[in-house]
């Protein structure tokens, strides 16, 4: 009688154990041969009760118990009105942001230490990236520090990628850069470079279109922003942090 009573409590034990492991085996095999070869960085218990989620290059998946159903798309919190899945792929891509060197950025700084540094994939010919860089003496009046890399959304090969190559082979970079901000073609330079590098990682932390700013914690903040704007977003998302929202 007791060894049934143990056996069945282990048994009531386990059995719930087991269930989980299943659907975990479940979830995690529906997402793996939806990635294929792709890497899979994050596997996790979703907020939404019997799904997990996925990270993916720039992309979250929810996927549920059963492997049966997977969703893309924005889950927003509408009591606290977050936005969860930019919450946490902010935190996928300060970590590839954050490893990536200043020796490979071009750095607009303020004379003193700034208050805040936002990394901006920008293209030589964008036109928002130009009319933004315009503003870069008043970012860094106020005290941001602006870190760029290159995002030449047209692709290796192309024109504007090779004004890229040219601007970071200058002897001057930042003198290089604002001149062809400014409209001026750089001359032609060739050198060891990391555009395509940045290219690449501009397309694993989500960015579609130029500029892009990220915020010190990975969040995408916007895109041209004035800098009231650019102002007021870092304070909001500092706030949000410093809140533990």
């Amino acid at each position: 009688m007791k060894f049934s009573m143990i056996a069945a409590l282990a048994l009531a034990f386990i059995a719930p154990l087991a269930h989980a492991a299943q659907s975990d085996a479940a979830a995690r095999d529906a997402i793996q041969k939806l990635a294929r070869e792709r890497k899979v960085e994050a596997f996790e218990k979703s907020p939404i009760p019997g799904y997990y989620q996925a990270v993916i290059g720039s992309q979250m998946l929810y996927v549920s118990e059963d492997g049966r159903y997977i969703l893309q798309g924005t889950l927003y919190d509408a009591d606290a009105k977050l936005d969860l899945t930019a919450m946490r792929m902010a935190r996928v891509n300060v970590a590839k942001l954050d490893a990536y060197p200043d020796a490979k950025r071009i750095i607009f700084a303020p004379k003193s230490k700034p208050k805040y540094t936002v990394t901006v994939f920008t293209d030589i010919d964008c036109g928002y990236c130009r009319k933004m860089h315009s503003h870069i003496a008043e970012y860094n009046e106020r005290g941001i520090q602006v870190d760029y890399l290159f995002f030449p959304r047209s692709g290796p090969g192309t024109p504007s990628f090779n004004k890229a190559v040219s601007v970071w082979c200058a002897a001057d970079q930042k003198k290089a850069f604002t001149a062809a901000k400014a409209g001026s073609d750089p001359q032609p330079l060739q050198c060891d470079n990391p555009i395509a590098e940045e290219f690449q990682l501009g397309m694993q932390v989500g960015v579609d279109g130029t500029p892009a700013v990220f915020a010190p914690d990975g969040s995408k903040i916007g895109g041209y922003l004035t800098p009231d704007q650019l102002q007021a977003q870092l304070e909001r998302v500092a706030a949000m942090n410093k809140s533990g929202s």
